[in-house]
């Protein structure tokens, strides 16, 4: 990019912004109860209306997201932008649960706009700030992330569900508008056609070990993630808590020590302490579900839990980033959507599997299966190995000790 590097005031609409589309993703999930109610289905088929919108998103990620290192990325965010309303229409004329899942996967397909502007956030960041630019705007999707159940649940006691989506197509026209008149122009980095770049995109996959193991953390920690809030709906609105949709998207709010953690993530990433936050984080990651199997019967243990997810989770995924954005500046979009399309569909592998472990096995059986996704994670991290190598090479590029 011409510009030196980017200015706090674009680092933060950029932030709102991808914490805003990224919401899109999350509405659904403390309202699963009562779209069950609403549409006279199961729990479980409930349960699918998150993985479908995952199973879009991660098509939109491997189908999309590599536009941005081919077109004009302000063109190809707005214009994505309108077609993330129509999506969200949809959801609010559903009248059946298919009719919804279809939706979701369009809303999700679309949504990959937060991804096409992290990478750009990367772009217009100067190296040695890299990190910390990558976490602000990443803190800002997390709490997107976070915040649109809270905002959902809220919502939803007043407008209904359907309103939460109508309301959030409005945003994204709103949206659309501010970023077309503010952000800057971009040079694509790329040449050829499409196909060229899909074909490229696998090619980068296949030929950068930290990027496979680093997709492999990442879907693993998503997986996990997702294993909690996909079934926390069910738990809490249920015997001994029974909380109105309104209270349960309240819960988003203790996750948001994962946003915070952010930028700290990125900071360590900054100084070359990739390594030791990774087993740190992957830690994090399995003793959270040690105090959210007490969380069935204690709202104390069950915070503490989802503090301490977030926070794995989140800070894992800013060291993930920080460090395969320094494989190729000339391809980061590409190397995004490969890293983004495995981190989502292993969210959506995990909430496919958290609604068939709630059928199964209650409570317990979503614990446990939280806590194997956390110990395959900490058996990653403290592996050794081709990538492990690699990583240490990275690590040392930046200024610190690895």
């Amino acid at each position: 990019m011409a510009q030196a590097d980017i200015g706090r005031g674009l680092t933060v609409l950029l932030a709102v912004a991808c914490g805003l589309v990224v919401a899109n993703l999350y509405y659904a999930q403390p309202l699963l109860h009562v779209l069950a109610t609403s549409f006279g289905t199961s729990s479980s088929t409930a349960a699918s209306i998150v993985t479908a919108t995952q199973l879009g998103y991660a098509a939109g990620l491997l189908l999309l997201v590599p536009l941005g290192d081919l077109t004009e990325r302000r063109r190809l965010v707005t214009g994505l932008l309108l077609v993330v309303a129509l999506a969200l229409l949809g959801s609010a004329a559903a009248t059946g649960v298919v009719l919804f899942e279809i939706a979701a996967v369009a809303v999700g397909v679309t949504s990959v706009v937060a991804q096409i502007l992290v990478p750009l956030a990367a772009d217009l960041a100067r190296p040695a700030r890299r990190g910390r630019v990558v976490g602000a705007v990443m803190s800002g999707l997390l709490l997107g992330i976070l915040l649109a159940r809270t905002a959902s649940g809220l919502l939803e006691a007043v407008v209904g569900w359907r309103g939460v989506y109508l309301l959030a197509a409005v945003a994204m026209v709103v949206l659309s508008v501010v970023l077309l008149v503010t952000l800057p122009r971009s040079v694509p980095n790329a040449v050829g056609g499409y196909g060229s770049l899909l074909r490229s995109t696998i090619a980068l996959f296949r030929g950068e070990v930290v990027l496979r193991r680093r997709a492999a953390f990442g879907a693993l920690g998503f997986a996990a993630f997702s294993v909690l809030w996909t079934t926390l709906a069910f738990l809490l609105s249920g015997p001994p808590y029974r909380y109105s949709s309104a209270v349960i998207g309240l819960f988003g709010l203790v996750g948001a020590a994962g946003a915070a953690c952010a930028s700290f993530a990125g900071r360590l990433a900054d100084r070359g302490f990739a390594r030791r936050a990774t087993a740190m984080f992957a830690l994090a990651v399995l003793v959270a579900f040690i105090l959210i199997a007490l969380g069935r019967q204690s709202l104390a243990a069950l915070l503490a839990g989802i503090v301490v997810l977030d926070i794995g989770v989140q800070g894992m995924q800013i060291t993930n980033q920080s460090l395969i954005y320094r494989l190729r500046g000339d391809a980061r979009s590409r190397i995004n959507s490969a890293y983004m399309t495995c981190y989502f569909l292993g969210g959506s592998a995990g909430s496919a599997a958290a609604g068939a472990a709630y059928q199964l096995g209650g409570w317990r059986g979503v614990c446990l299966l939280g806590g194997v996704l956390g110990l395959a994670m900490v058996l990653l991290a403290f592996g050794k190995g081709r990538a492990y190598e690699r990583e240490v090479a990275l690590a040392r590029a930046a200024p610190g000790q690895a």
